[in-house]
C-alpha cells in the first residue's frame, strides 16, 4: 500500500486521520484535474472537443466540492473559515482574517 500521503508512519495513525489524508489528497488531484482542463479547453480548438472537456471538468468541479464538504464536517474551524471567506463580497483578505478570529470561537 503506498504511503507517499503520510508524513508519519501510517500504522501508528488513527483510521480517522488515514482516512482524512486520503481526502486530503483526493481534493488535490481533483483541484489539479480541474486546472489541467482549464489549460486544455483554453486551447483545444474544436468545438465538440471542447464540450466535452468542459463537461469533464464539471464533474470534477462536482467532486471537489463533495471532497471539500466532506473535510468540512470533520472540522469545524475549517468550516468556520470557509463560511466567513466563501461567498461574500469584499476583500479576500479582510473576510480571511475576519475568519480566523471568528476560528477562535470554535473547540
Amino acid at each position: 500500500m503506498p504511503t507517499d500521503q503520510y508524513h508519519e508512519p501510517p500504522d501508528e495513525l488513527s483510521a480517522e486521520t488515514r482516512t482524512f489524508a486520503r481526502m486530503i489528497t483526493s481534493l488535490g488531484e481533483e483541484a489539479e484535474a480541474i486546472g489541467w482542463y482549464e489549460q486544455r479547453i483554453s486551447v483545444e480548438p474544436d468545438a465538440d472537443a471542447k464540450a466535452i472537456m468542459e463537461n469533464a471538468q464539471q464533474e470534477e468541479f462536482k467532486h471537489f466540492a463533495m471532497d471539500l464538504e466532506f473535510l468540512l464536517r470533520r472540522k469545524p474551524k475549517w468550516r468556520v473559515a470557509c463560511q466567513g471567506v466563501l461567498f461574500h463580497d469584499g476583500d479576500i483578505v479582510d473576510l480571511g482574517e475576519q475568519a480566523e478570529k471568528a476560528e477562535d470561537d470554535v473547540d
